[in-house]
């Protein structure tokens, strides 16, 4: 089974390699230098990782593309019960791809 860290270096290594942050209602791409409202991201492709031990280990990976195809790179954030329901409607929004 893949861990974060893998899923992390293996998505950059496909291109993916810039980092989206949550920010009120945002998400700012960390080399970029920009902010982009969810409606202009494509999730491209989820990984999922379930905590065996601890369910607060939950956590997704998002792989994301600006419509544009500019800026590509990874959301990490918690889900179930002890997902931050700020990045959770962040997540809602964002449109699904391929």
């Amino acid at each position: 089974m893949e861990t974060l860290s893998e899923a992390v270096v293996r998505l950059e290594a496909a291109g993916y390699r810039d980092a989206f942050r949550p920010d009120a209602g945002r998400l700012w791409a960390a080399a970029a230098k920009r902010f982009f409202s969810p409606e202009e991201l494509v999730i491209e492709e989820v990984v999922r990782f379930e905590g065996e031990s601890d369910p607060g280990d939950e956590a997704i990976l998002l792989a994301l593309r600006s419509r544009a195809g500019d800026v590509r790179g990874t959301l990490a954030t918690g889900y179930g019960a002890n997902a931050d329901p700020a990045s959770a409607e962040i997540v809602r929004r964002l449109a699904r791809g391929g």
